[in-house]
């Protein structure tokens, strides 16, 4: 019986047909053919699982293996393979040769040390505690921060986020187009899967249809709520201070606030009591002001000591020189 495998890979989806005599080296050589990758690895299931045929030996039979592949769907992600550069930072001018030469941008807070103790919301008539789980200043926070809620583990789902990013925009490159990404939609796809690229909108509108949830974004500075994928189910909340992103978790009242391994950060999504109690927690946010005003914030380059204002300044600055690594002007 032939065996049937849908690949979702960074260069669009595809239909792997094996013989039902295919050994392991057989797949491997059809999802690189195919991807035109030459290192990946996989996942597979939902929430997406690791998946490593490796383990089995390259002549052994797929039909030998544990592996029921016949009508799964495979999610490849590409490794790096030694070749570091990179694009700068979504809407970034210059020629095409200048992007490709760019680094990734990578900006830290000048504040993200400053928040001593991250407020908390007591919500009594649900039995628990509104609360801040800050993300790593790692130009990675966005991916983190909604990883940390969809997926059962956080630990790589930058990759994975990424990777799905990817494989959204080249399905449908009449939606994601050179206009509404500020470069063609092969450079975004390379550029969203390095390691510093930053996320924003784009991305949480792909991965909210992705994941059948709607995102809830609090904007600190202002506190505004900017929804994604508005009416579904289930929805998860993000705190956007300007420049990084951190999530909202939900701690019963028999647990200590600090303690993470019965966090809930996906919520009822008529379930505007939790929202206005995150809206109160980014209130307490703003006045301890934990947020960049990334329109007239002064920044510096920590390269040559360069300094500007805003970010359009910085990614400007990027473009013209190749350095990548900013951080807030005392």
């Amino acid at each position: 019986m032939p065996i049937r495998i849908r690949l979702r890979a960074p260069n669009g989806t595809h239909n792997v047909n094996l013989k039902d005599d295919a050994a392991i080296s057989d797949l491997l050589t059809s999802i690189s053919d195919l991807t035109e990758l030459p290192l990946f690895t996989l996942k597979w299931g939902f929430p997406p699982q690791p998946l490593d045929p490796w383990l089995y030996g390259m002549s052994t039979l797929l039909s030998d293996t544990d592996l029921k592949l016949n009508g799964a769907q495979i999610i490849v992600i590409g490794q790096e393979t030694g070749d570091t550069t990179a694009l700068p930072q979504a809407g970034a001018a210059g020629s095409s040769s200048e992007k490709s030469q760019a680094a990734p941008l990578s900006l830290k807070r000048k504040q993200a040390s400053a928040l001593k103790d991250t407020p908390e919301i007591a919500l009594p008539s649900r039995g628990g505690t509104i609360v801040l789980r800050v993300m790593p200043d790692d130009n990675s926070c966005m991916f983190r921060a909604l990883g940390s809620a969809v997926l059962s583990s956080s630990l790589d789902s930058m990759t994975e986020l990424r990777s799905m990013v990817a494989q959204a925009i080249q399905a449908d490159r009449d939606m994601y187009n050179e206009a509404i990404l500020q470069r063609t939609p092969d450079e975004y796809c390379k550029w969203i899967q390095y390691s510093d690229s930053w996320g924003g909108g784009i991305e949480l509108s792909i991965l909210s249809q992705e994941f059948d949830i709607e995102i809830c974004s609090i904007n600190v500075q202002d506190l505004r709520v900017d929804r994604f994928n508005e009416g579904k189910a289930k929805r998860c909340i993000l705190v956007y201070s300007g420049i990084h992103y951190d999530t909202v978790a939900f701690v019963p009242s028999d647990c200590p606030t600090y303690d993470t391994d019965h966090d809930v950060k996906l919520f009822d999504s008529a379930d505007d009591v939790v929202l206005e109690a995150a809206r109160q927690l980014c209130g307490e946010l703003k006045k301890k002001h934990y947020f960049t005003d990334t329109q007239r914030f002064d920044i510096k380059c920590n390269k040559c000591g360069w300094t500007g204002q805003g970010e359009r300044a910085a990614v400007q600055h990027a473009t013209d020189t190749g350095h990548s690594d900013f951080g807030e002007a005392d």
